[in-house]
C-alpha cells in the first residue's frame, strides 16, 4: 500500500459538536450593570449634578437576569434620596471665617492678632498650627528641652577642657562671676580669705565655695602661727594654731574687720590607736560678726609608726613648742621616704592626693556655713 492510500484512511479529527464540549452548555454572560446614570459634559461648566430629585420609589426594579448565570454581588454603595456634590460652589473660599464662626465677613489683620500677655492657646484659635511657636516656646524656657540640652553640651565641654587641665576647673566655676573688690575687702556674693598664700590650701576652698554659693571671691593672705610646733600634735594644738593664724590676719591687715569671713587650715597627727596614727586636716572658719565659727576634719591618711618616731627624735629636748607637737613636720619625712614631693606624699601613700582631701573637706564646711548664714538670715 503507498503512501497516499495510508492517508487516506487515517480517520479526520472530530469536530467541537460531537464531541459534545461542556463549555458549549454554558450560556453567554449576561450584559454588565451601568452604574454610570448621568453623563457629563466635560466643555460645560461645572455645576453641582442633582439626580433623583423625585422620590424614589421603594420598589427596586431589577434587569431580568439569566436563570443559569451566577449572580454577581452588588458592589455599588447605596444611593441617597438626595445627591450633594462633593465640592461646593465656592471651591477654596472659607465658608466661614476663620477668626469668628459668626462674623463671617470678618478677615485676619495684624490688628486682630492678641496683644503680648495673651496665651498661646489663644493664638492657636486665630493661627492655625501654631502648636510650633507653643513648642518652641516652651523648649526655649526655663528648663526647657533646649536649654536643657545646651546645659548639657556646656557640662560637656567643661568636663574635657577640665580633664585636659585641672587648672582651668576654678576659672570656668568663677566665669561670669568676677567682681570687683573694694578697699574695705568686699565683692561679689561672697569673699573669704584662706589663712595660707600656698596654692594647695587656697584652690580646693575657691572651688568648693564656688560649688556652693555659685558667685564667689577667695584670696589667700600668708599667715603664720607662732604659739605651737611647727608640726601639731592632737586637735587641741591644731585648733590653737588655726586661730591663731586668723588672729594674725586680721591684726596685720586692717581690711579683714570681723565681717570678712576667715578659713584656716593646719594638719595635725592623731594617734587613734597604741601605734595608729593618722595625717588630719583641720579646717577652721570664723566670722565673728555674725557669732559664726565652723571646725571641719578631712579625711585621715594613715603614717607609719616609724615616721612619728623619727620626728619626735628629731625633735631636741629644749624645744619651745615641744608641749604641743615636734619641730620636723610629717611631711618632710614621708616624701623624703618615697622621693616625691613634700605636697604629694598623701597621693603616692594612699593614691588620694592632698587636694583632693582639702577640697571634700572645704565642701562640707561651705555647706555647713551656708545653712549658718541661712538660719542667721531667718532669725533677723
Amino acid at each position: 500500500m503507498n503512501h497516499a492510500e495510508k492517508r487516506n484512511k487515517i480517520p479526520a479529527a472530530p469536530t467541537l459538536a460531537a464531541t459534545g464540549n461542556l463549555l458549549s452548555s454554558v450560556a453567554p454572560p449576561s450584559e454588565l450593570p451601568n452604574f454610570i446614570t448621568t453623563s457629563v459634559n466635560p466643555v460645560a461648566p461645572v455645576a453641582p449634578v442633582v439626580q433623583n430629585e423625585a422620590p424614589v420609589s421603594q420598589t427596586n426594579t431589577k434587569p431580568a437576569e439569566n436563570p443559569n448565570a451566577p449572580v454577581p454581588m452588588d458592589m455599588s454603595p447605596q444611593t441617597p434620596e438626595k445627591f450633594s456634590p462633593a465640592i461646593p460652589p465656592s471651591k477654596g473660599e472659607p465658608t466661614v471665617s476663620i477668626r469668628s464662626p459668626v462674623e463671617s465677613d470678618s478677615t485676619l489683620s495684624p490688628g486682630s492678632l492678641p496683644e503680648s500677655g495673651v496665651g498661646t492657646d489663644k493664638i492657636g484659635d486665630i493661627m492655625p498650627g501654631s502648636g510650633l511657636i507653643t513648642w518652641m516656646k516652651g523648649a526655649m524656657s526655663s528648663g526647657g528641652i533646649l536649654q536643657k540640652v545646651a546645659e548639657k553640651a556646656k557640662n560637656s565641654v567643661d568636663s574635657m577642657i577640665t580633664t585636659l587641665d585641672p587648672q582651668m576647673k576654678e576659672y570656668l566655676n568663677n566665669e561670669g562671676n568676677q567682681t570687683s573688690i573694694s578697699s574695705d575687702g568686699s565683692g561679689g556674693d561672697l569673699y573669704i580669705v584662706v589663712a595660707s598664700d600656698k596654692e594647695v590650701k587656697v584652690s580646693p576652698v575657691r572651688e568648693a565655695f564656688q560649688t556652693v554659693f555659685g558667685k564667689a571671691t577667695i584670696v589667700g593672705e600668708p599667715a603664720q602661727s607662732d604659739v605651737t610646733a611647727a608640726q601639731p600634735v592632737g586637735y587641741a594644738a591644731a585648733y590653737a594654731a588655726a586661730k591663731q593664724r586668723i588672729a594674725h590676719l586680721r591684726s596685720v591687715n586692717s581690711q579683714l574687720h570681723n565681717n570678712v569671713p576667715i578659713v584656716a587650715i593646719e594638719s595635725f597627727v592623731y594617734e587613734a590607736m597604741p601605734d595608729r596614727w593618722y595625717d588630719i586636716a583641720l579646717l577652721v572658719l570664723s566670722q565673728p560678726s555674725l557669732g559664726i565659727e565652723l571646725q571641719v576634719q578631712s579625711q585621715g591618711t594613715p603614717i607609719p609608726s616609724a615616721a612619728v618616731l623619727a620626728a619626735r627624735e628629731a625633735t631636741p629636748t629644749d624645744y619651745a613648742h615641744a608641749q604641743t607637737g615636734y619641730n620636723t613636720t610629717i611631711g618632710s619625712i614621708m616624701s623624703a621616704n618615697l622621693q616625691v614631693p613634700h605636697t604629694q606624699w598623701q597621693e603616692a601613700s594612699t593614691s588620694v592626693s592632698r587636694r583632693e582631701l582639702l577640697l571634700l573637706a572645704s565642701r562640707s564646711l561651705a555647706g555647713s556655713y551656708q545653712r549658718m548664714l541661712a538660719v542667721s538670715a531667718a532669725e533677723t
